[in-house]
């Protein structure tokens, strides 16, 4: 894979629209204004921004008579052929008539902005019911692996056999109160070329001869889904969605956000039935010759590993390994990784391109990147970003030394209702954190986008001068001290952060070594840019005598801002204790099937 550089990727709406600068964000909230405005003037009401992609934005409506609708639009900065990929996924998704994939309800355009509307499947998605509910019950994984295989075997009688080509959580909706699911996202729907044996799909000899065998028309699928053919350029083939489903089955099941674990969580890990967990996790099996075996073995008989009986399995309240502060607050919060990634996929990938990307932004590109690494590396990358889709602010340190790892940690989370599925998060980070065999660091920080604080210049020889309403804030616990001040974690304890390109003025630093003696948990991260400055923060003081002191220090440090020069990014971290987990190497977890159910005399 070629190493292009990282700003071709670069799409400044994909960030939180809390790290945009203000002319951007401006920009944005009046581009999604305008579009809200265009569909009220069509008749619509109970407009909602749903969410968006790397071609186009999603809302949300309902009809005069109530039906809802979903319409997407194309972002009109794209090339005309990009954008034009919205009328094809209107034609694509005309052909598939399915009572588990919405309908397409028409293509229009108004100026030069493309709309596809189509109706709203019910639920949410499955991204965000994993998020909701951690690794799903073998209950709800069957039932989805079921109506998924219903799907994939209509496509597949079609009279011009059609792929998906985007199998994903985040493309799946669903209705928890039906068990129903619907099938969305179609933007990378292609007919398929050749069918499971590798053989052409063609009407005719005409047909074969005219047709372009040796060029795949396939289009790429998301990185952390999609198997190993469609992202090498393979002649677009059904085992795609196969490979998809897989992927995102493992994904649900394991609660994570990519397919790349099972060599170290394997699906036979998962307390699923043994028929359903074999099959599943040779369908993720490096050898394709078994892979195609599992997955025709999968194909076929899904519709009878549907009636598998289950064990009832309660919710278990999850053991953490790490421990989690579970914050009652009606605050809601954007939280955002900053982390040493950079660093990581260097030395993973080796890949040299990222110097000029800021971190708080590389989670949208870095995927991208991810091929020379080992699949346990990036399933440990995927599983840190995960944590970021939580409620949280906080920290980890993860050092990996001879003996093991060392975890240092401070995750502060603001929603009592994720917490099982948030430690479950928790937990496959440690757990894939010791399968990765290295020495060294990796830091993460989690803060809240809304609290950045921006401050903008003309030119980058001016200074960065704050307003009056650049405040860093704080909140008080009331937390004890430990007995040994010793254990208090510094700032300045580990080594200079290898990503760190910033270096923030002596003022400063002596500010925050202030700072660091006042027993409080927390991170500043400092982003220069040319005429942008964001200073992402969150601090907990944990020493209430000393709030007026701590409110003192904040004020210096906000008044020092001026002093910063040149561009890049410095950041600090401060964790409560220093108390760190030790955790020995390990390769995989252990098999561990679903307890078959006793047989009674009324099942003989």
């Amino acid at each position: 894979m070629t190493n292009p550089n990282l700003q071709q990727f670069y799409i400044a709406q994909e960030q939180s629209i809390y790290l945009l600068n203000h002319h951007d964000a401006k920009k944005l909230r009046d581009w999604i204004n305008l579009c809200k405005h265009q569909l009220a003037q069509l008749g619509y009401h109970d407009i909602e921004y749903v969410g968006k992609g790397a071609y186009g934005f999603a809302f949300s409506a309902a009809t005069v008579s109530n039906q809802q609708h979903v319409f997407k639009f194309s972002r009109i900065t794209l090339p005309e052929h990009v954008q034009d990929r919205l009328e094809e996924e209107s034609f694509m998704l005309e052909q598939v008539k399915h009572p588990l994939v919405p309908v397409n309800l028409g293509y229009f355009k108004i100026g030069s902005q493309r709309i596809l509307s189509m109706e709203r499947a019910q639920g949410i998605d499955l991204e965000q019911y994993s998020l909701k509910k951690g690794p799903l019950s073998a209950k709800e994984v069957i039932s989805i692996a079921h109506q998924m295989v219903e799907i994939l075997n209509f496509l597949r009688h079609q009279s011009k056999v059609i792929i998906h080509g985007d199998i994903k959580p985040s493309n799946i909706v669903y209705d928890e109160t039906s068990g129903q699911l619907g099938l969305i996202d179609w933007g990378s729907s292609v007919y398929a070329q050749v069918d499971t044996q590798g053989q052409f799909y063609t009407q005719n000899v005409m047909e074969l001869m005219s047709g372009d065998l040796q060029h795949s028309n396939a289009r790429m699928g998301d990185v952390y889904f999609i198997g190993e053919e469609q992202l090498n350029g393979a002649l677009s083939s059904v085992r795609f969605d196969e490979q998809g489903l897989a992927g995102t089955l493992y994904a649900l099941a394991s609660g994570q956000s990519c397919r790349f674990g099972s060599n170290v969580i394997p699906v036979t890990a998962l307390e699923l039935p043994q028929e359903f967990a074999v099959t599943l996790q040779n369908m993720l099996s490096d050898d394709i010759r078994l892979r195609h075996k599992a997955g025709d073995y999968f194909m076929k008989n899904m519709k009878y590993m549907k009636n598998i009986v289950l064990a009832n399995n309660l919710d278990d309240i999850r053991e953490h390994q790490l421990p989690v502060w579970v914050i009652n607050s009606d605050e809601e919060l954007e939280s955002v990784v900053y982390t040493s990634r950079k660093s990581f996929l260097r030395e993973e990938a080796h890949l040299h391109d990222f110097d000029e990307i800021d971190d708080a932004q590389l989670d949208n590109y870095y995927k991208n990147f991810l091929q020379g690494m080992g699949d346990n590396a990036k399933a440990f990358l995927a599983a840190v970003s995960r944590l970021s889709k939580f409620p949280i602010v906080g920290g980890l340190a993860i050092h990996w030394q001879d003996d093991g790892l060392y975890i240092d940690s401070s995750l502060n989370l603001f929603d009592a209702k994720l917490q099982q599925s948030f430690i479950s998060a928790v937990n496959n980070v440690v757990t894939l954190a010791r399968a990765i065999d290295r020495e060294g660091i990796f830091k993460a920080c989690f803060f809240d986008a809304k609290k950045t604080q921006h401050i903008d210049r003309n030119h980058i020889k001016e200074p960065f001068l704050p307003d009056q309403d650049t405040v860093l804030d704080f909140v008080t616990y009331d937390r004890p001290k430990t007995d040994n001040e010793s254990r208090l974690h510094s700032y300045f304890e580990d080594e200079k952060d290898p990503d760190e390109q910033l270096d923030l003025p002596d003022e400063i630093l002596s500010t925050l070594a202030q700072l660091n003696l006042i027993h409080h948990t927390g991170c500043i991260i400092f982003e220069s840019l040319e005429k942008n400055l964001k200073i992402h923060n969150y601090f907990s003081l944990l020493d209430p005598d000393k709030e007026f002191e701590f409110s003192e220090l904040l004020a210096q440090l906000t008044a020092q801002i001026p002093l910063i020069k040149g561009t890049g990014v410095s950041g600090f971290m401060k964790f409560p204790y220093k108390d760190s987990k030790f955790f020995t190497p390990q390769a995989h977890m252990s098999i561990e099937f679903m307890a078959k159910i006793p047989q009674t005399p009324d099942r003989l």
